[in-house]
């Protein structure tokens, strides 16, 4: 038997759906990262169309064995190409199923990660970092609220990646070229948002300042507001250029940065009563 003549039905599309949301990332391994996850996710699948222990499963199954990694928002597309292929040419389509998942995996991968990685993220993160310091007469008045709209995003996106399969399974390999220009275009408008918001959440989110006025030939130099004459928020901006510097750093990771930081900032206020004269505040 070469080629199969089972059809995918509803039923199949969830059940390709539900592994893909809840087991896609349990099989990650180093050496070939998503590749036992997409089998697994699609298995029941292939044994429908092959039957079980034939030497079309086994070959399909070594195909799909192979190394593939991909955006875990935009895999469920290229399985949706990839069974139409296989609906369509049996084992015949090993080779183009290769190819196809090899050619995708990169491009849908910066895709995924630019939307879904970086932007939305640091949208919904600011908006509820922002809300929930929100100050009135000096009293903190933040709410939670923030959080329960990134919940309502994620439940978007959930919804976006249960529908994705279908779609791609129904336009087939035609989908790649139809919207091609269409996701050059998001990718490009979405990475500027995402460098738009990062750059609003450092203004708004880290509060740091000098507060040391130190007297220099009889003269006083305020020195935050010699650095905001320059650039307004420069602190800030340095502050984040550094972490961002140290996370460029071989070793280094997230939390490491963080107690850096704060050793830091004990550093200078410890600096500070030793001068008698607060160096920073918030």
């Amino acid at each position: 038997m070469t080629k199969s003549n089972y059809k995918l039905t509803k039923e199949d599309f969830n059940q390709i759906n539900r592994r893909s949301l809840f087991t896609y990332q349990w099989g990650w391994n180093y050496e070939r990262m998503q590749a036992s996850s997409y089998l697994y996710m699609i298995l029941p699948q292939l044994r429908k169309m092959y039957g079980d222990g034939t030497p079309e499963l086994k070959t399909m199954m070594k195909t799909h064995s192979q190394f593939f990694n991909t955006s875990p928002f935009f895999h469920t597309i290229i399985a949706g190409i990839d069974l139409a292929l296989e609906e369509e040419q049996g084992v015949d389509s090993a080779e183009a199923v290769s190819g196809i998942k090899t050619g995708l995996m990169g491009p849908f991968a910066s895709i995924g990660d630019a939307i879904f990685g970086s932007t939305i993220p640091a949208i919904f993160g600011a908006i509820a970092a922002n809300m929930a310091v929100q100050e009135v007469g000096g009293k903190n008045n933040g709410t939670p609220f923030g959080i329960l709209i990134w919940i309502l995003a994620n439940i978007a996106i959930m919804f976006f990646r249960w529908k994705q399969l279908e779609f791609a399974h129904k336009e087939g390999v035609s989908l790649v070229t139809t919207m091609q220009a269409r996701l050059a275009a998001l990718t490009d408008a979405a990475t500027l948002l995402g460098v738009f918001m990062v750059g609003a959440l450092v203004a708004t989110m880290v509060n740091i300042k000098f507060v040391a006025v130190p007297e220099v030939f009889g003269v006083k130099i305020n020195i935050q507001n010699t650095l905001d004459s320059i650039f307004p928020k420069l602190v800030p901006l340095a502050v984040t250029g550094f972490v961002y510097w140290l996370l460029g750093k071989k070793g280094m990771t997230s939390t490491k940065a963080i107690f850096i930081v704060i050793a830091l900032i004990v550093a200078l206020a410890g600096l500070g009563h030793l001068v008698n004269m607060p160096i920073i505040a918030k």
